[in-house]
């Protein structure tokens, strides 16, 4: 594929292979240390920057703070909740480190931002494993575990002068849901369990899903049932039409905030249909040099605190609370140390 600019980039320079294998290394020792919080902060020896909102001024850096003096950065998000909150994280977290930065919300397509990172237009932006390792990567197999998909990803971005930051512990993918009582009543856990009430089983999801070869088929053939039937919902909606008992199971996604209620049960997904979901922060190495170390540093210490249910927290304080997601972000980092309290 193509570098951005338009050329391909033959081989990965030394320096390039040595950020290789330096990451892939510090993401093994992650891993081992997984259940320590925080084990994973400091990062590699690059550094980024965040920013928040779409017209934000950049910020002033305070004397004495490692982003003094540096480049102003801009930092890009999607457009829906869970990106909203995580690009605020990333830019509070770093403005606390006296980054100047800006935040772009809503950055469009991702050959749009491509193209705004290769300019310099944009310094970084939040992306999901499954979507830069099929969709810029071009990559057309699954991967067995997240750590695979990772190297993968992360092989191509150093091959095309860009470099993943560590990865979110969680993952944002589809998952097949049910309510927490008809998983008790059917003794559900798994995906494969549905072959147990698939005579009766309706599925629901939206309509694209029926089709998609990500979606329906794929379920169907790794896990071998075949649902009684399938209804189309509107995305939203789910939740909805599984209390009210017009589905048995919906497709629905694995940080979603309805799920801290309680009252559904996500089925687990053993043969991996629905990939690898973790946020992978994607940046220019040029940035990284140029910000240097506490840059990257920060902003793997606020990935490395966004497990599942931290994450599903933030969304419902969003999407059901309606909260607003910097206010939202900012009372997180506050809590965790990373912006200071009010007065202080």
């Amino acid at each position: 594929m193509p570098t951005p600019g338009g050329r391909r980039a033959s081989s990965p320079s030394a320096s390039m292979a040595k950020r290789l294998r330096s990451r892939l290394v510090h993401l093994f020792a992650c891993a081992a240390a997984a259940l320590m919080v925080g084990a994973c902060a400091t990062g590699s020896s690059s550094s980024t920057s965040t920013s928040a909102g779409a017209s934000t001024s950049a910020t002033t850096a305070g004397p004495g703070l490692p982003g003094t003096g540096k480049p102003t950065v801009t930092i890009g998000d999607k457009n829906f909740t869970e990106e909203f909150v995580v690009g605020e994280l990333y830019y509070q977290a770093l403005k606390a480190q006296g980054f100047s930065v800006l935040l772009n919300r809503n950055i469009g397509p991702t050959e749009v931002t491509l193209q705004a990172l290769a300019s310099g237009r944009l310094s970084l932006y939040p992306e999901y494993l499954d979507i830069w390792n099929r969709d810029v990567a071009g990559y057309r197999r699954s991967f067995p575990t997240a750590y695979a998909a990772y190297q993968a990803g992360e092989r191509y971005a150093l091959h095309h002068g860009f470099e993943l930051l560590d990865p979110t512990p969680f993952s944002d993918t589809d998952a097949l849901g049910v309510t927490f009582n008809y998983a008790v009543q059917h003794g559900l856990s798994s995906i494969g369990d549905l072959s147990k009430v698939a005579p009766t089983l309706t599925l629901g999801a939206p309509p694209q899903f029926e089709h998609s070869p990500d979606g329906l088929p794929a379920v169907e053939r790794a896990y071998g049932f075949v649902p009684a039937s399938f209804r189309s919902l509107a995305i939203g909606s789910q939740y909805q039409t599984l209390d009210q008992g017009i589905v048995q199971a919906a497709d629905v996604g694995t940080t979603d905030g309805e799920l801290i209620t309680g009252n559904y049960t996500l089925l687990k997904d053993p043969r991996h249909v629905f990939g690898w979901g973790n946020v992978v922060p994607v940046a220019p190495v040029r940035v990284l040099d140029a910000e240097g170390p506490a840059f990257e540093g920060t902003i793997n210490q606020v990935t490395a605190l966004l497990t599942t249910s931290v994450i599903r927290q933030l969304n419902a304080a969003v999407d059901i609370s309606g909260e607003d997601p910097a206010v939202v972000a900012k009372q997180f980092l506050q809590a965790h140390g990373l912006v200071p309290e009010p007065g202080s």
